[in-house]
C-alpha cells in the first residue's frame, strides 16, 4: 500500500548529498564516542575502578568530559556533534534519504528514524545544559520527566508505553544483530574482505549488547511504573553486576557497547560511500 500522500518528502525539497554525507559523518562520530566513553565506564565499574555502577549512564559520560581539560568546550562540541546525528535521522525521517519509500514498512522505517532523531536531539540538549551549568545541579532529566509522569493519573499507563516501545527496540537490535541484517550495507560499501568481516563480527556484538541494554531498561522502566518509583538507564549496569555472575556479564555488555562505538566509527567512514 503506497501512502505517499503522508509522505512529506512529497513536498519538501531534497537536500544535497553533500550535506547528508558530512551531517551523516560528524553526527556518527560523536555517537560512536559516546558509546565508547560509556562502555569504558561500564567496563571500568565491573572491575571496581572509578564509577559506581548506579552512576553509569549517558550522563555520567557528559559529565566524565566535563573534567576534563577544557571539558565544556568538549561539551560543546559533543553537543554539536548529537544534534547533526539528530538532524541527519530527521532528515531520514522527513525527506527519504534512504530511499524506504511511502509504503508501510517504509513509512515504519521513517517512523523509527524520528524517534531516535528525538531521542539524541534530547542527548544533544542534556550536554549543552551541563556545558552552560553546573554538572551537579540536579539528577537525570530523564528520572525527573519519568518521576513527573509517575505522579498524574496516567502516568503509570504511558511509562509502561515507553518501556514496552524501548523493549521492542531492545529486541530489533538483538534481531539486527543475530540477523546481520547490517551486512547488505556493508557489502555496499566496498570494503575488503578483512575488513568487511570484522565489521560483520563487532557489529553483532555491539548490536546485541545494546539490545540488551534496552531490555533491562524496559524492564526498570515497566517495575517502576508498577512499583510507582523513578528509575532510568543509570540503574541498568547495576543491575546487571547484582545479577548472577554479575560483573563477568557487565564486562561483556561493556565490551559489547565498545565493539558497537567502533562499528559507528567504521561506519562514519563507508556510510554514503557507494553514492
Amino acid at each position: 500500500m503506497n501512502l505517499k500522500f503522508l509522505d512529506p518528502a512529497a513536498y519538501l525539497p531534497s537536500v544535497p548529498h553533500f550535506w547528508v554525507k558530512r551531517i551523516a559523518q560528524v553526527g556518527l562520530i560523536t555517537k560512536g564516542a559516546v558509546y565508547f566513553l560509556l562502555g569504558v565506564l561500564a567496563l571500568a565499574a565491573a572491575f571496581g575502578l572509578g564509577r559506581d555502577t548506579r552512576e553509569v549512564n549517558r550522563k555520567e559520560v557528559f559529565l566524565f568530559i566535563e573534567e576534563l581539560l577544557l571539558g565544556r568546550v568538549l561539551l560543546l562540541i559533543v553537543s554539536v556533534g548529537l544534534a547533526c546525528y539528530c538532524a541527519w535521522r530527521l532528515l531520514q525521517a522527513i525527506t527519504d534519504t534512504e530511499g524506504k519509500g511511502a509504503g508501510i514498512t517504509g513509512l515504519v522505517y521513517r517512523a523509527r528514524y524520528g524517534a531516535s532523531s528525538a531521542f539524541y536531539g534530547l542527548l544533544a540538549f542534556v550536554s549543552a545544559r551541563l556545558a552552560v551549568s553546573s554538572g551537579s545541579d540536579g539528577g537525570s532529566i530523564r528520572q525527573a520527566f519519568i518521576t513527573e509522569v509517575l505522579q498524574n493519573a496516567l502516568g503509570q499507563w504511558l511509562v509502561l508505553f515507553g518501556a514496552a516501545l524501548i523493549g521492542l527496540g531492545g529486541a530489533y537490535f538483538i534481531y539486527e544483530g543475530l540477523s546481520e541484517e547490517y551486512r547488505k550495507k556493508i557489502k555496499e560499501a566496498g570494503l575488503g574482505h578483512k575488513a568487511e568481516e570484522a565489521m560483520i563480527k563487532t557489529g553483532k556484538l555491539g548490536y546485541v549488547s545494546r539490545g540488551a541494554v534496552w531490555g533491562v531498561l524496559s524492564y526498570l522502566l515497566a517495575r517502576a511504573a508498577l512499583d510507582a518509583q523513578k528509575g532510568g538507564a543509570g540503574s541498568v549496569f547495576h543491575f546487571l553486576e547484582s545479577a548472577l555472575y554479575g560483573a563477568y556479564l557487565l564486562a561483556v555488555v561493556a565490551l559489547g557497547l565498545i565493539c558497537y562505538s567502533l562499528f559507528v566509527f567504521i561506519e562514519a567512514g563507508f556510510r554514503y560511500r557507494s553514492r
